[in-house]
């Protein structure tokens, strides 16, 4: 049974570790290993953007760097390697439940009326670091402000984050997770150091799985499907073996190939992941569709197609403009389902 450090987020599997509380890192060594030596050099640069796709660990490595910095003031003396947290230590617990006053960890907020949480991280969070980093750290240690995902500001909270990247105060980090650092102002990527963290190879997937308490199925075949499906990515490959995601992904494929003659089945689709207690299952629904879109514009980008290429990215751009629509309004899921359905079916015969 997990022990909940961390608060509730919006996007918290039961059972599976926050970043915030996970003491397990796997992957990465080479960033690691760079910033580590920029650190104890001196010269570690005041925000990064760690990019990649998701659930490969960037919030994890996040926290780990932070832990790393406040565990090691002097940066003199700092070793080489990041290390591992020590999940007992009181640096551990305080980082985790977010009560370090070293640390401030900026995500969606809880939705008030909905009890639920907001689709954005809103401009009254980003608020948060100018309060922060007013208060003196009591040891001189560094203030790590981590905003996990970026991705997620609306146009407010960016441009408040921007003004703090401007003139930050010495000893202080920032730290943006960043699924798609296009989505990110210009402005603010030119303030930011870009590291590229990439999806985990088979091993360090299988390991973190472990760590996480969630491992890959003991079967040959189910592994291999669920390790191709997975992209390196933990969180997907959770989904895909815990919550049903792999019967949604083949589901999904089934549905595009029958085109407009399997009306059952995309009913049968939209009824089991539009339920009133199926917000993974729709979420996994919705990831899935629009990662078919990306790959299949990146597919046609790199074929030099670029009528194709733009057309597709176009879909993806209105596809996900339909979900958060969807999210922000509390709309109709099973028609955005069969929406997107159609939109899917669209795109693919362009």
């Amino acid at each position: 049974m997990l022990e909940r450090l961390a608060p509730e987020q919006h996007d918290t599997l039961d059972e599976v570790p926050e970043p915030a509380e996970n003491p397990a890192l796997f992957g990465h060594e080479h960033a690691a290993a760079m910033l580590t030596s920029a650190y104890r050099a001196g010269k570690l640069p005041h925000a990064l953007i760690l990019a990649g796709p998701t659930g490969i660990g960037k919030a994890t490595f996040a926290f780990h760097l932070a832990g790393y910095l406040l565990r090691n003031p002097d940066y003199r003396a700092a070793p080489a390697t990041l290390g591992s947290p020590d999940p007992g230590s009181a640096l551990f617990r305080q980082v985790a439940s977010g009560a370090h006053p070293g640390v401030l960890h900026l995500t969606r907020p809880q939705n008030d009326k909905t009890k639920g949480f907001k689709t954005v991280v809103t401009v009254d969070e980003v608020r948060k670091v100018s309060r922060f980093l007013s208060m003196t750290s009591h040891d001189g240690s560094y203030r790590v402000v981590i905003v996990d995902p970026a991705d997620d500001m609306n146009t407010n909270a960016a441009n408040a984050l921007l003004k703090n990247l401007e003139e930050p105060p010495a000893r202080t980090l920032f730290i943006l997770i960043v699924h798609a650092p296009g989505s990110l102002l210009p402005t603010i990527r030119s303030r930011c150091q870009t590291i590229r963290l990439t999806p985990l190879d088979d091993n360090s997937l299988l390991s973190a799985l472990d760590a996480a308490g969630q491992p890959a199925p003991a079967e040959p075949q189910a592994r291999a499907t669920l390790l191709g499906r997975a992209g390196g990515s933990v969180r997907s490959a959770i989904l895909l073996s815990q919550y049903g995601g792999l019967e949604i992904a083949e589901a999904l494929d089934g549905v595009l190939q029958g085109g407009r003659t399997g009306i059952a089945a995309v009913h049968k689709l939209a009824d089991a992941v539009a339920g009133r207690d199926s917000a993974i299952q729709f979420d996994i629904f919705n990831r899935r569709a629009l990662d078919m879109l990306a790959d299949a514009a990146s597919n046609a980008a790199l074929v030099s197609d670029l009528p194709r290429a733009k057309a597709l990215s176009d879909a993806w751009h209105e596809a996900q403009n339909a979900l958060s629509e969807t999210e922000t309004y509390n709309l109709d899921r099973k028609q955005h389902v069969l929406a997107m359905i159609d939109r899917l079916n669209a795109a693919m015969r362009m």
